[in-house]
């Protein structure tokens, strides 16, 4: 089979196993995601849906991020880890959506990768949920499993992102995604994945390799 029609039996496998794809960041408006998403980095999105909501309640409003000191933010963020750089980050970046975006959060990878913080990850989750628009968010859950099926090569996320690009119906892959997170923590496992459990073991070239599964290249 084509790599496409890999893709596609993929998306239709995580479709009927997670029917619901959505994030699992808590937030009500695309600053807090966008805020949520930064702390995530090396942190767990069950950490940061402990820390948000004492965080967004001192500081309700693009401005009052603005005018805080990251040291105050720090201190909400703390268990988050690497505080004080997500810190700095995120009040800088609160300064540059007010000075040079109006306030408003854009809705392209291209404008979001030029806010303090904000990476290809970040940007492409934010244009996938906000704005619904073709995304693809190579975290490691993506990139390990995709690795494994046999739909991108290496561990770059730029350059598995654009694979996945390549590879993936537009309209499914932020969803697609999202399902590889869900999978990746219930199945697909980084220490010891459930492979007579998964759902894609009849075409994932890894299984193949190592335990002698059957499938097509």
């Amino acid at each position: 089979m084509t790599i496409q029609e890999q893709a596609l039996l993929a998306v239709e496998a995580l479709k009927k196993e997670y029917p619901n794809a959505i994030c699992s960041l808590t937030y009500t408006d695309p600053l807090q995601l966008l805020i949520a998403t930064r702390l995530s980095a090396q942190c767990t999105d069950a950490r940061v849906n402990i820390v948000t909501p004492t965080l967004f309640a001192r500081f309700p409003t693009l401005e009052a991020f603005c005018e805080a000191a990251p040291e105050e933010v720090g201190t909400y963020i703390h268990s988050c880890g690497l505080y004080k750089t997500k810190a700095r980050d995120i009040c800088a970046m609160c300064r540059m959506l007010k000075e040079d975006f109006g306030g408003v959060v854009p809705d392209t990878i291209e404008q979001l990768t030029k806010l303090p913080g904000v990476g290809r990850k970040t940007a492409n989750l934010i244009v996938g949920d906000i704005f619904h628009k073709p995304a693809v968010v190579t975290d490691t859950h993506c990139i390990r499993i995709c690795g494994k099926l046999g739909l991108s090569e290496g561990t770059n996320p730029a350059k598995v992102e654009k694979q996945l690009r390549a590879v993936l119906p537009s309209a499914e892959s932020n969803a697609f995604c999202h399902r590889l997170v869900l999978h990746g923590r219930a199945v697909c496992t980084a220490r010891s994945p459930k492979c007579s459990l998964c759902c894609m073991r009849g075409f994932c070239n890894a299984y193949a390799k190592e335990e002698g599964g059957n499938t097509e290249t």
